[in-house]
């Protein structure tokens, strides 16, 4: 276990339970970063011919990581960026399905157009309030969070998978920002049609990288406007009118898109099933304790999976108290969220416990 922990220097000062909110930089990806810009320093355009190799395996890798080909990955800054782009290319009059409170910034980007919108509810039911919505709405296009941000409640991938079979006309758009890296993942073999991620969180990537997964078959039914010079630049982007490329309009940043793929390194090296054990293992003990604490929302208690983000009962005294303690957490919705990583450990959640009770909650 500690060599896993070896490679992020923030563990040996803080109790990190924050991966929820940034994921930690691990040494090889600074080293990386190092390197990289030194041989710009050194290089100026002479590095530049390193650029689309950066950019190949860059994508290579998240296709190879999360069951997707290569040539159906666009890479782009950011969630929010690719999320507009892709509303973009929808005709305005789609009725759309969404979660209510779900991610602001997936929600934020829906409401700005002139779709027509529907909600679902997000608690202990929450697979059963979709279906109803879908069979009350028929929605062309449902967007989602694969995993709550403040609370850590996870959508059941079958249940998706069944609910596309049943709706195989609507666009199913999810955010797997705070999903992916956590546990394994096909897409090709999921009911999506497109996945969007930041990098920043699970898959410790740092930021100004995120990744889109798209099913062929979503070609002929979204429509970018974007369109430039880098669009028709790379082993996949080379056919004029590419999809991918209007995604990727301009230069790529090599820097961050090469972090992804140091990152994504790790990932496979340490091992998915290794990585989605020790988080399971760790979360379950967690939402144990703290149902024991009274510390979890009902729907969250009687939900019987769930990811491995949880938001506990406690005021601003309690956090000010945890971060005193070192012990880095977030304040989210109304209560304060905490979230488990395969960096984190047993002892490290008996002393957040320790500290809860120590707080008499």
């Amino acid at each position: 276990m500690e060599n896993l922990r070896k490679g992020f220097p923030v563990l040996e000062q803080y109790t990190y339970l924050n991966t929820a909110s940034s994921g930690l930089l691990p040494e090889a990806v600074w080293e990386f970063r190092q390197n990289h810009d030194l041989d710009f320093l050194l290089g100026g355009s002479v590095f530049k011919e390193k650029q689309a190799g950066i950019l190949t395996e860059t994508r290579e890798l998240v296709g190879e990581c999360f069951g997707c080909p290569p040539s159906q990955v666009a890479l782009v800054p950011n969630f929010s960026y690719g999320f507009n782009t892709l509303l973009e290319g929808l005709e305005k009059s789609k009725k759309a399905l969404l979660l209510k409170n779900d991610y602001p910034s997936l929600d934020w980007a829906v409401n700005s157009r002139n779709f027509e919108i529907s909600y679902a509810e997000i608690d202990e039911n929450l697979e059963n309030n979709i279906a109803e919505a879908f069979e009350k709405q028929q929605p062309d296009f449902f967007a989602f969070s694969i995993v709550q941000y403040v609370n850590g409640i996870k959508i059941d991938p079958d249940f998706i998978k069944k609910l596309k079979q049943n709706y195989p006309e609507t666009l199913f758009i999810a955010d797997g920002t705070q999903f992916c890296g956590t546990e394994n993942f096909n897409f090709q073999e999921s009911g999506l049609d497109v996945l969007i991620c930041s990098t920043y969180k699970w898959l410790n990537a740092g930021y100004g990288n995120a990744f889109i997964l798209f099913k062929k078959e979503v070609e002929g039914k979204i429509a970018p406007k974007a369109l430039g010079f880098g669009s028709l630049q790379g082993k996949y982007k080379a056919q004029e009118g590419n999809f991918i490329g209007k995604f990727e309009p301009g230069h790529q940043d090599t820097l961050n898109y090469g972090s992804l793929a140091e990152a994504l390194k790790l990932f496979k090296k340490i091992g998915v099933n290794e990585i989605s054990s020790r988080i399971q293992s760790l979360s379950a003990k967690a939402k144990t304790e703290l149902t024991k604490l009274n510390l979890l929302e009902e729907s969250v208690v009687k939900r019987s999976s769930h990811s491995s983000i949880f938001n506990i009962k406690g005021n601003d005294k309690l956090f000010q108290h945890l971060k005193s303690m070192g012990i880095i957490v977030s304040q989210r919705g109304e209560g304060i969220r905490i979230s488990f990583h395969y960096f984190n450990t047993e002892k490290e959640l008996n002393f957040l416990l320790k500290e809860l009770r120590k707080f008499g909650v």
